[in-house]
């Protein structure tokens, strides 16, 4: 029985060892070494402080800030430990009915502006935590952003066009903006 209790005991204690904390040192080590930024969480940091990452979105509710994309995480928006899609199909009234109420949300918010709404500014991503609008989105709130802060449209529209994303490669998806990088840059803009 010794004689096999013995290695079997070590090897479990050596891949323990190995798997259990020298693999995940290595990993984290050379993670830290090569990609700092993204092994930390990809943190935005104002003021000295950590106010959001880059791959997380937030709620920003003031018509003075650009609007995120719904959120499909409950009971509280772009909850990461809630990371799910609502699952509500094209045809299904819950979601007809949310994306309704959205768009009417938008349109109370700036009657003015005629233009179609972009479908992302009134559906939720696959994740319920996209932290980019399309270029589309963010250019069809400039004029709210503008009026409500007091600034000239070209202005925010040029602060939009600065932190714009284009496509990876030049035609792999579209041109994005990261809202909480254009909301600090626009809090940083005085009317």
């Amino acid at each position: 029985m010794n004689t096999v209790f013995r290695p079997a005991l070590v090897l479990f204690v050596a891949l323990s060892l190995i798997t259990g904390l020298l693999y995940p040192l290595l990993v984290t080590g050379v993670a830290q070494a090569l990609f700092a930024d993204k092994a930390q969480g990809s943190l935005i940091v104002a003021g000295g402080k950590p106010v959001g990452s880059r791959l997380i979105g937030q709620s920003f509710a003031d018509p003075g800030h650009f609007w995120s994309r719904p959120s499909a995480t409950g009971p509280m928006a772009y909850n990461a430990a809630a990371s799910a899609g609502s699952n509500l199909g094209p045809i299904n009234p819950a979601l007809t009915d949310a994306v309704k109420a959205r768009v009417e949300a938008l349109r109370a918010a700036d009657p003015g502006n005629t233009a179609p709404v972009p479908v992302d500014l009134v559906t939720a991503s696959a994740s319920g935590l996209d932290p980019d609008i399309s270029r589309a989105a963010a250019d069809y709130q400039v004029a709210r952003v503008a009026r409500v802060r007091g600034l000239p449209v070209a202005t925010v529209q040029a602060l939009v066009d600065a932190h714009t994303k284009q496509p990876f490669m030049g035609f792999l998806g579209e041109a994005r903006v990261n809202v909480l990088n254009l909301n600090l840059a626009l809090q940083e803009i005085k009317p």
